[in-house]
């Protein structure tokens, strides 16, 4: 199979983030990065799960919280250092100005960011704000779409699903049958629930969008925040949580 979820220790118990790699023999292609720091992270949950830490051809990003974009400039920065091509940067539009540095995060204002960068090394921290600033060049360097299709481990197509974000989007993996949920749900005790009500601006919006994965055929979901969630019914349990919308 072409896809893999990560499994990612922030500390706390329960406090686990799972990132996703898609590969094929033509590109190898990670969906979220984590916390400023998580690279090191990320190479050793990628062989635990069995697979080569292959150099990056793409990263996917579902939105532009900061423990999904938070280690994109390490993955940036070693790709400058190293004199190779930098991996190809995918995100919505509406959250690109954010992954860019032109405007701050939303949910990670001046104050908490300076704390979350210094909890890491002073180079990870300098290297953030180097990459993740105006004053660079832009990391997105491609957009994406609603519907778009992606080629990725046999195939992708991009779901557009704003209220956690106005760019958030979740990916459907054709061959496994499996919705890369992003922060759009989460998995509490095993159940599949609707997003972060703290941590979603527009509660209301987030959970209509999830009216359009009725689309899809879903055997499985992973979500961000909680992993995998796997029923005989995922499609009726999504539109549960959608029916909750006011």
């Amino acid at each position: 199979m072409s896809i893999k979820m990560l499994e990612l220790s922030r500390g706390a118990p329960g406090t686990s983030i799972f990132p996703t790699v898609l590969y094929d023999e033509s590109s190898f292609v990670l969906i979220d990065t984590g916390l400023p720091g998580f690279r090191e992270k990320i190479t050793e949950a990628i062989r635990e799960a069995g697979l080569e830490a292959r150099r990056l051809s793409a990263i996917i990003l579902t939105h532009e919280d900061i423990d999904h974009i938070g280690g994109l400039p390490q993955f940036l920065g070693d790709a400058d250092e190293a004199g190779a091509a930098r991996p190809d940067v995918y995100a919505h539009a509406a959250d690109r100005p954010t992954i860019d540095g032109e405007r701050p995060i939303a949910k990670a204002p001046e104050e908490r960011l300076n704390m979350i960068l210094g909890q890491v090394p002073e180079a990870v921290a300098q290297q953030y704000r180097a990459i993740i600033s105006p004053a660079s060049p832009s990391n997105v360097s491609h957009e994406l779409t609603d519907g778009q299709s992606l080629p990725f481990g046999g195939g992708v197509t991009v779901i557009h699903t704003p209220g956690h974000t106005a760019g958030h989007v979740s990916l459907y993996h054709h061959a496994s049958r499996t919705l890369i949920a992003g922060d759009a749900m989460i998995v509490s005790e095993g159940q599949l629930g609707g997003p972060n009500p703290g941590f979603t601006p527009d509660y209301s919006l987030a959970l209509q969008s999830l009216r359009k994965l009725a689309a899809y055929d879903i055997a499985q979901v992973i979500c961000y925040h909680g992993g995998l969630y796997v029923s005989d019914r995922v499609n009726e349990r999504i539109a549960e949580i959608a029916a909750q919308a006011i």
